[in-house]
């Protein structure tokens, strides 16, 4: 199975780990990754400030670059929702480009998503366990795509206790351009969000974007707590299987 990395604006510059992860997991689980080196943003600021017809553009270059991708993966639930979601809606009035956005919304997918339903995976090994941990159910990844269990899967069976959080499902208030247009707004609602964090380890979510916003709070307030993408804790649980646990003893 061939797999082609989208790593993504935010994790080519801010969160680096998250694509070197994803492609070691990948690597781990059997696949065969690629890294197509054409490719660029996928135009969700565009789309979202209303620039629809720039966002066309970078579509467009993207649905050339994976055109020939057998599955294409993304450590990014927002980006994700950007190709699977709304690439087709850019072009709802241009049927040759809808069918070329559609067959690539059709084998595109979140990390966790990809792991847990196209390989079958639900375990990745015991690196987690001891391990407080929150998670953060960006918007798009939980409500564009309906990605809500299987992180959650994969994270409780490597060991890691899921500690319950009210304000889990919540919006951290991040909304890309949202943050730039009314940042009292999104930082009153980053701190609502952590002001009903409980004591855990480790903060982790798909959603770069959500991991800024949310770290640079945490930052702010002092606050003793982890901040790690979601690809990268998932590839530390990874790193302790009970095969290796029961030869060693």
């Amino acid at each position: 199975m061939r797999v082609a990395l989208f790593v993504t604006c935010l994790a080519d510059q801010f969160l680096a780990e998250a694509g070197v992860a994803a492609v070691k997991l990948l690597r781990h689980l059997g696949v065969e990754v690629e890294f197509p080196p054409a490719q660029t943003c996928c135009g969700q600021p565009a789309y979202n400030a209303g620039y629809w017809n720039e966002a066309r553009q970078m579509a467009a270059h993207t649905l050339g670059v994976f055109e020939d991708a057998e599955y294409v993966v993304l450590p990014s639930g927002s980006c994700t929702a950007m190709v699977r979601s709304f690439y087709p809606e850019l072009y709802r009035d241009m049927p040759r480009k809808f069918s070329k956005a559609e067959a690539l919304s059709r084998k595109t997918y979140e990390l966790a998503e990809f792991i847990v339903k196209v390989l079958g995976v639900s375990t990745l090994g015991l690196g987690l366990e001891g391990q407080r941990i929150a998670y953060h159910h960006g918007c798009h990844a939980l409500r564009e795509l309906g990605i809500k269990d299987e992180p959650l899967t994969l994270l409780a069976n490597a060991g890691a206790s899921l500690v319950p959080w009210e304000a889990a499902l919540e919006c951290c208030g991040f909304g890309g351009l949202f943050s730039v247009k009314l940042p009292e707004v999104s930082l009153s609602m980053a701190d609502r969000k952590l002001s009903t964090l409980p004591e855990v380890d480790v903060l982790t979510s798909a959603d770069g974007g959500c991991l800024l916003h949310l770290s640079g709070r945490i930052a702010h307030r002092r606050l003793n707590v982890a901040v790690k993408p979601l690809a990268s804790v998932l590839w530390e649980a990874a790193q302790k299987t009970p095969e290796v646990d029961a030869h060693a003893g």
